[in-house]
């Protein structure tokens, strides 16, 4: 079958699908973008109320932002900090009104599979030749199948979040609980108000979303006094914990962290560090949290900050690379472990790190980090460019991999952050970069990838570094 007509699936509607929908357009290859919500961006919407920590400049894509200019869009102030629900509104939804992209839209439409076409996972010969079947139901149930010469998983993780339990599993009752637990942001000073004011409320997380509850549950307190807060850590209250503070190339990321500090410090919000939670019992209509040494409550709310992980059920019948542990692309697990790894210290990486043994079929967006919480919008967007040009063939501008990010001012991240993406904090006109070549991966500001670790690295033909354990030639060894 001549697979050259077939379109490129694109599954999910968000900003790094569609910015591959429009990289896909601009190399004139028919995209066909499948999304299982109501509308573009379902997914960014339910945190619709927070505020990104980066800015305008850093929310876009750029292939995506001239199409939108050459149509008359005006574009955002780029020095502001987009809410959700402006990204959607301000940049995806006249994103997905162009014409290149609108007639390849399809909303309420839930990819259910993907495999090749007389092929299931076992079968080799003939394989790479057969298009993808991809099999999907619509919002009124009815189910087809599409074929497809290439396919792009940029689905996200946000629908599928990390339990309260510490083991990975939920905590025993934390099913029976789930009428009082929300995962996620709630919009505690918003449309969930009245279940938060004047309540005990556990915020268990910590990375971002958690800093943007705790604050939100604060701003609420002062307005509702009966209201109580403990916060949840799996670790201790490190300095690290904190961020980078004013060593953060993102100001308003690193001046989240110290404004929990401070709430911390004056006694506003209770912390309960070591405490891994083992199981949630009924008092009553409270909850009492229970932990391995010790136990909380009763609380009457659960908010779970305690990331994402990607669902990979639609893959079975795919030939996917997994690493064990991060859940991402083999290859890119050592490069975003958040064991090591923080948003600004992930080195350069594209197509080669995002293949499968499967031809044709890449992950990418949050979904491509895995459990990682490192993700950032920048980081999927040179994704999308990336493999998108894997596919149209130009593979020389496949591995030209640049990555722009600002760094952290911490060297590692936590595999309990729910993740990089959005925070509060005040705007920045200015933000000084760090900028990583695949050719040149080096921190000029002497982070823990430093080019002081990066010369020892290239000395002894190998990254042994709380950077991960790597081949020289990724680090930008000559």
């Amino acid at each position: 079958m001549d697979r050259s007509t077939l379109p490129v699936i694109v599954i999910g509607a968000g900003p790094v699908g569609l910015a591959a929908a429009a990289h896909l357009v601009r190399r004139g290859e028919t995209p066909l973008i499948l999304e299982a919500g109501p509308a573009v961006g379902a997914s960014v919407l339910k945190w619709g109320h927070v505020q990104l920590f980066t800015p305008w400049s850093y929310a876009t894509d750029g292939v995506a932002s001239r199409l939108l200019t050459a149509a008359g869009w005006k574009a955002p102030n780029p020095d502001r900090y987009p809410t959700g629900r402006e990204l959607v509104e301000h940049y995806l939804l006249p994103l997905a009104e162009l014409p290149q992209i609108r007639p390849h839209l399809r909303v309420h439409t839930r990819v259910r599979t993907i495999t090749r076409q007389g092929f299931d996972k076992m079968k080799t010969v003939g394989r790479e030749a057969a298009p993808f079947v991809v099999s999907v139901s619509t919002a009124d149930g009815a189910e087809e199948t599409i074929l497809a010469r290439a396919v792009i998983d940029a689905s996200g993780s946000y629908q599928s979040p990390n339990p309260v339990g510490a083991s990975g599993v939920p905590a025993r009752g934390e099913r029976a609980a789930a009428d009082r637990i929300f995962y996620g942001i709630p919009d505690v000073l918003g449309a969930e108000r009245d279940r938060y004011a004047n309540q005990t409320v556990l915020v268990a997380g910590s990375g971002a979303s958690a800093f943007n509850a705790l604050l939100d549950l604060a701003a609420l307190a002062e307005r509702a006094p009966a209201t109580r807060v403990i916060w949840v850590l799996r670790r201790g209250l490190t300095e690290q914990v904190y961020g980078g503070g004013d060593l953060d190339q993102l100001p308003a990321r690193g001046a989240l962290g110290q404004r929990v500090r401070h709430l911390v410090e004056q006694g506003t919000v209770q912390v309960a560090t070591g405490f891994k939670i083992t199981a949630i019992e009924r008092v009553g209509e409270r909850l009492r949290v229970v932990g391995e040494q010790d136990q909380l409550g009763p609380v009457d709310q659960i908010i779970v900050t305690t990331g994402f992980r990607p669902d990979l059920s639609i893959l079975s019948e795919l030939r996917l690379a997994l690493d064990p542990a991060v859940e991402s692309p083999v290859v890119l697990a050592p490069l975003i472990d958040p064991n090591v790894h923080s948003c600004g210290t992930v080195r350069p990486h594209g197509v080669d790190e995002l293949s499968h043994p499967e031809p044709d079929f890449y992950i990418i967006g949050s979904k491509s980090y895995g459990r990682a919480p490192t993700f950032l919008l920048l980081t999927g967007y040179e994704q999308a460019r990336s493999v998108v040009a894997a596919i149209a063939g130009d593979w020389e501008a496949a591995r030209q991999v640049q990555l722009v990010l600002p760094e952290t001012g911490v060297c590692s991240g936590d595999a309990d952050s729910a993740g990089c993406a959005v925070t509060l904090g005040p705007p920045a006109s200015e933000v000084p970069l760090l900028t990583l070549t695949a050719s040149s991966a080096r921190a000029e500001s002497g982070g823990c990838c430093s080019s002081s670790v990066l010369a020892t690295c290239c000395e002894a033909n190998v990254k042994d570094t709380c950077c991960g354990a790597t081949p020289a030639a990724t680090c930008g060894c000559q």
